[in-house]
């Protein structure tokens, strides 16, 4: 009897295999709410659980977010830090700290050139740089 009802399990599940493959591949299953399909989207490229998982993912997000937040900061930092040593590197080839341009350019009160500008000019048209240093020696030694 046992031999027989084996044989008929077998033979029912052969059957019935094809039918549930193709009701295993129609079902879709849906996030919980447009947030977690959102957070998910957000996650999508991170390693791990973190673009999968609804919590993993929310944390892994909440700390990007933190990061890129920090870092429009920083990177403006960054980015000052960087014109200031190219103009101290500009301004020492023509016999002059980047301080005392700076304060001769503030005291001046004719030129309107920021610092991005200025870094610029130094790394790309040193011969206007040289005019502008020029301009600048002049009317810093200049009583006002």
């Amino acid at each position: 009897m046992s031999l027989l009802f084996t044989r008929w399990r077998s033979t029912l599940s052969n059957v019935l295999r094809p039918t549930m493959n193709t009701f295993c591949d129609l079902q879709h299953r849906e996030f919980a709410s447009a947030k977690h399909k959102r957070i998910i989207k957000m996650a999508k490229g991170y390693r791990g659980r973190a673009n999968r998982t609804f919590k993993a993912a929310l944390q892994r997000v909440e700390k990007a977010l933190q990061y890129a937040y920090r870092d429009r900061k920083q990177r403006k930092r960054d980015f000052r830090k960087l014109w200031i040593q190219r103009l101290n590197a500009g301004t020492r080839q023509h016999n002059m700290s980047y301080s005392k341009f700076i304060s001769y350019m503030k005291n001046s009160n004719q030129m309107e050139l920021n610092r991005k500008v200025l870094a610029d000019l130094a790394a790309s048209e040193p011969f206007s740089f040289k005019a502008v240093v020029d301009v600048v020696k002049l009317v810093g030694r200049s009583p006002a």
